[in-house]
């Protein structure tokens, strides 16, 4: 930890975190394990395009 104090302070300080990369990560994992279903990786591409984005697709017949 002495080694890398000066960048875990500046880490602190600042208040910047990696979280929304591991949160697309995540999303993506997710996404490619739903995936093995599906006929091409153009549709994987297309699936993980849709969920990180956060458009929101209404369900028919959902209110």
């Amino acid at each position: 930890m002495r080694r890398h104090l000066d960048a875990i302070v500046a880490t602190l300080e600042s208040g910047l975190s990696n979280a929304r990369v591991e949160a697309v990560n995540n999303k993506i994992k997710l996404t490619v394990r739903m995936a093995y279903s599906f006929c091409s990786l153009d549709n994987l591409f297309a699936m993980v395009m849709l969920i990180c984005s956060g458009v929101k697709v209404p369900l028919l017949g959902r209110a």
